[in-house]
Order: structure tokens, then C-alpha cells, then sequence
């Protein structure tokens, strides 16, 4: 029987492993960490991740060929081939600070595996790491092996929040780098022959270990760049008159740049995109290339250019100030269905209003009042960032205030702010939210989730994204 064991039980060990043991029952897969609480979680009833279907696939293997444990040395050393997905965040100090990423807890899962492994492994990155990761771990491993062989491959998810089983169970495609000696080449088979369970072989793609780094920074830049291309062309929509959603339609029709990931936003958040550009920008700057850095970090400029302008536009329609102001915040996670809250523009939205004094309501339906608190005292390490983005004292916290229900949120508000997709926003009463609050009434969506001409009808003054203006915005300019 193959023994896999993965180290780290976040978003992409956890659902990665239950696939795996799902769609291979001969196979033994162990998800460790050193987080008591979170392998509590696992092997509980209440999962520590929302992710739709992930509940019913970890139900059905859990205690068969799926486990999760904290005696991390005992499955490492029994297992044959072992994931690394622990956090490789941006790093806060010291060289690179703000752009490398901080490669602590991957170095020290590798030294652990050195110091307990007594049989030959393969030992996958599952983590996305900057290019050439695999050589240092390869060194700390083969420094100290003591006569143990390992073959270390890189095999990047490609998940998106939301949507991560689909993407397990029907991925666009697999991707394995290992190195090319013929130890390597069996080391990237036995891997292929473990998705080959349900992942047919034209989609899992073979190459070598740096292009499989690359290719997973690559791929996030890529998308977080369409997504900064549309919020560009959406201050120029507002800015002329014309309509973003119909720019970015018939854009999208040319079948060379596809439809997707054209949707004008008030900006894009998750634990990646940021994360990877940065590290994209440094490893450029590392091989002295600052064209290519300057051109990646452009991206990111935009992304907090559209944050900064969406706070503006609010301020600036409210009689340029929302002191001691209710808003309502819909939508707190950096997406629909998520929970996750990485980097999510809510939360620079709301610390902008907080700067202004703003008194902010907040409902999600997934994210818990702890997770905001947290989230709005947190230090954004502070890489290039307008001052709104600086630090805030954690009294300023005690401005926010948590409801379970977007009609709470709303009561007596000012304004609302629409930052997170959720379906459930389209279906609310609004005539009802109206007449609940302070006139005259603002919306500001910031996901273009709602219809501006019913919501006027009703009497909102209504700011929608790369949208034509109200004429009661156009005579309140924001100015950036």
C-alpha cells in the first residue's frame, strides 16, 4: 500500500488529500500539522474550511484511508511520498521584506524529514514557492540524509477558493516538475500514476523542476493582470460614460482573450495573487531584470488604485465625509463561497472608511465577527501602500460591529457597500433596506451585483463600478 503523508492542513493540503484518498482507496493518506485546534477541526463535524462538497468527500474516507493526526515524525517517516503545503508568506523584515517569500516553515519541515526519514522519499512542494526552492530543500535533504535517497517534485495547485473539489475532481491539468535523471523520471511516474486514478494522462503535464515553479507564479500573474486590465478600463467607463460590463462582453468575444476573468471589481484579494506578483517582482529583481519587476508590479499598483478609488467615490458622494457615519459592508471574503478573508479588499475598504471615522455594520454569511476584528488591527506588511493603508491603532476596531443578517447591517446606514459577490445579495427586499435607512440612501457595488436602474427607481443613489454615473456623482468628483 502507498503511504502519503502531507504536512500542513490549510486550504490546499486538506482538500488536496481527502481527493486523493477519495479517489484512490488503496492508498493511505495522513494529513499532519502542528496546529492541535485545526487537526481537532479536521476530525470533527464541523470542518475547518468552508469549500462546497468537501464535507461529503472528508466524511466518506475519513477513518478508512484518510487521516488526520499531530504525531507529524511517525507518518513522515513511515510515509513514501510526502507533501509540503505549509504557508510561505511574504516576509514582514530583512532581505526582500515585503516582496520575498518567507521560506521558515518550509526549511524546517525539510530538516525535519531529514531528521526522522529512514527509508527513500519523494517529497512534492505543494506549496507555492518562489523558483528554485527545490534546490535548497534538495540540499538541506541530501546534507543530511545519513544514506537515505530522496527525489524532490514540484506539483503547484491550481485550485480556485470555492470551487476547489471541482477543480480536484475535473482539473484543467496536473502539473509535475522533477528533475531529469532517470531517479527523477520514476519519482515524477510514481506521482503521475497517483492522479492517473481519475485524471486522464493528457492532462497531467510533465517538465522540468523550475518550469513547474514558474509555471504556477506565472499562471497567478497572468490572471490577477486580466483582472487589473478591466478595473483600469473601468475608471476610464466612468470617466466617459461608457459601460464596463458591456466593454469587457464584447471584449471577451474574440475568442483569443475568452470571457472569463473580465469582471470589473472593486479589486482582487486571496492568500495568492498579491503574494505570488511579489515574489514574481523579486525573484526579476534578484536576476536583474527591472523592466520585467516594474511591468509585474504595475498590476498590484492598479489593485490598490481601485481599492483607493472606490473609498474616494464613497467619501466624496457623502458630502466628502462619513464621520460618525453608519455604512453597511455586504460582503466581507475576498469572494463568494469562501470564507477566507486573505488579502480581501474588504479589508482596505474598510480601513479607509475607518480613517475617515465611519461607523461600519458588517454582514457575511461565512465569516466569523473574530476573523474581521483580527483582520482590521492586523499590519499589512507596508510595501508601497497609500497612507490610508498604514497601521491603524486597534481602537479604531471598536468601530465595526458584526450582524448575521444584511437587514441588521443596513438599518439606519447611510451607505452600503456591496465588496463580496454572494448570490444572496441579488435576492435582498431593497425597497425594504430603503426605507430602513438614513436618506438620501447610497449603494456602492463594488461586484456589480445588482441592477442600478431598478435600485434608482427606487431611489437609491446607486455607484456601480466602471458604470455610467448618477448625475448626483458626477457633481460630487472624487478626487484620488
Amino acid at each position: 500500500m502507498v503511504k502519503i503523508c502531507c504536512i500542513g492542513a490549510g486550504y490546499v493540503g486538506g482538500p488536496t488529500m481527502a481527493v486523493i484518498a477519495f479517489k484512490c482507496p488503496s492508498i493511505e493518506v495522513v494529513v499532519v500539522d502542528i496546529s492541535v485546534s485545526r487537526i481537532a477541526a479536521w476530525n470533527s463535524d464541523q470542518l475547518p474550511i468552508y469549500e462546497p462538497g468537501l464535507d461529503d468527500v472528508v466524511k466518506q474516507c475519513r477513518g478508512k484511508n484518510l487521516f488526520f493526526s499531530t504525531n507529524i515524525e511517525q507518518h513522515v517517516s513511515e510515509a513514501d511520498i510526502i507533501f509540503v503545503s505549509v504557508n510561505t508568506p511574504t516576509k514582514t523584515r530583512g532581505l526582500g521584506a515585503g516582496k520575498a517569500a518567507d521560506l521558515t516553515y518550509w526549511e524546517s519541515a525539510a530538516r525535519m524529514i531529514a531528521d526522522v526519514s529512514k527509508s527513500d522519499k519523494i517529497v512534492v512542494e505543494k506549496s507555492t514557492v518562489p523558483v528554485k526552492t527545490a534546490e535548497a530543500i534538495e540540499k538541506i535533504l541530501t546534507h543530511n540524509s545519513r544514506g537515505v535517497k530522496y527525489q524532490i517534485l514540484s506539483n503547484p495547485e491550481f485550485l480556485a477558493e470555492g470551487t476547489a473539489i471541482q477543480d480536484l475532481f475535473k482539473p484543467d491539468r496536473v502539473l509535475i516538475g522533477g528533475r531529469e535523471t532517470p531517479e527523477g523520471r520514476k519519482a515524477v511516474q510514481a506521482l503521475k500514476d497517483v492522479y492517473a486514478h481519475w485524471v486522464p494522462e493528457d492532462r497531467i503535464i510533465t517538465t522540468n523542476l523550475w518550469s513547474a515553479e514558474l509555471s504556477k507564479l506565472a499562471a497567478n500573474a497572468f490572471l490577477a493582470q486580466r483582472i487589473s486590465s478591466v478595473n483600469a478600463i473601468s475608471a476610464l467607463c466612468e470617466a466617459t460614460g461608457a459601460n464596463v460590463s458591456e466593454v469587457a462582453y464584447a471584449v471577451g468575444k474574440d475568442s483569443r482573450v475568452g470571457p472569463r476573468f473580465l469582471n470589473a471589481s472593486v479589486g482582487f484579494g486571496g492568500s495568492c495573487f498579491q503574494k505570488d506578483i511579489l515574489n514574481l517582482v523579486y525573484i526579476c529583481e534578484c536576476n536583474g531584470l527591472p523592466e520585467v519587476a516594474n511591468y509585474w508590479r504595475q498590476v498590484i499598483k492598479i489593485n490598490d488604485y481601485q481599492k483607493n478609488r472606490f473609498v474616494n467615490r464613497v467619501v466624496a458622494s457623502m458630502f466628502n465625509t462619513v464621520s460618525g457615519k453608519k455604512i453597511a459592508v455586504l460582503g466581507f471574503a475576498f469572494k463568494k463561497d469562501t470564507g477566507d478573508t486573505r488579502e480581501t479588499p474588504a479589508i482596505d475598504v474598510c480601513k479607509g472608511l475607518l480613517g475617515d471615522n465611519a461607523k461600519i455594520s458588517i454582514y457575511d454569511p461565512q465569516v466569523t465577527e473574530e476573523q474581521i476584528q483580527r483582520d482590521l488591527a492586523m499590519n499589512k506588511f507596508d510595501w508601497d501602500h497609500p497612507a490610508h493603508l498604514q497601521p491603524m491603532s486597534p481602537t479604531a476596531v471598536k468601530q465595526v460591529s458584526m450582524t448575521w443578517d444584511a437587514y441588521e447591517a443596513t438599518k439606519g446606514a447611510h451607505g452600503v457597500c456591496i465588496l463580496t459577490e454572494w448570490d444572496e445579495f441579488k435576492e435582498l427586499d431593497y425597497q425594504r433596506i430603503y426605507d430602513n435607512m438614513q436618506k438620501p440612501a447610497f449603494i456602492f457595488d463594488g461586484r456589480n451585483v445588482v441592477d442600478p436602474e431598478k435600485l434608482r427607481a427606487i431611489g437609491f443613489i446607486v455607484y456601480s463600478i466602471g458604470k455610467p454615473l448618477d448625475s448626483w456623482l458626477k457633481d460630487m468628483p472624487a478626487v484620488a
